[in-house]
């Protein structure tokens, strides 16, 4: 199969996965708020490792990929019934805790100190836009 066939079919199992989420009854899965990042699926469609990530921590997202392992029948079945493969992959669950590191990156480049500008620095920025303005 080729590889851009492969990306397809990890986007189209994204979706498919993301829309049967809230057809899901385990309160591990239902009460968070459960996000598929991305799929990979290996090149014989033998198994399709998915990333999902919660907000609220690692906590959450430990429990709700216990949930969606013991749902993935569910999900297979969902997957069959949309796309037209041979064979539906053996899904793998995994945390993507890539959220919460975005966010705690974010927080030390807000802590970092802003650069200071002296006199000589602000009196170039006033030559350099006089320069463009003729």
């Amino acid at each position: 199969m080729a590889n851009f066939n492969i990306k397809r079919l990890n986007e189209d199992i994204k979706r498919e996965i993301s829309a049967a989420v809230a057809g899901v009854k385990d309160p591990r899965v239902s009460k968070n708020f459960v996000t598929v990042t991305h799929c990979e699926v290996t090149n014989d469609l033998s198994y399709c490792t998915v990333h999902i990530a919660c907000l609220g921590g690692a906590g959450r997202t430990h429990k709700a990929v216990e949930g969606m392992t013991a749902a993935s029948g569910y999900f297979k079945k969902c997957i069959a019934g949309k796309i037209r493969v041979r064979k539906i992959p053996e899904l793998i669950f995994k945390e993507d805790n890539s959220l919460e590191y975005a966010a705690h990156i974010e927080e030390i480049i807000a802590k970092l100190p802003k650069p200071v500008q002296t006199e000589d620095t602000e009196a170039d920025e006033q030559e350099d836009e006089d320069e463009d303005r003729d």
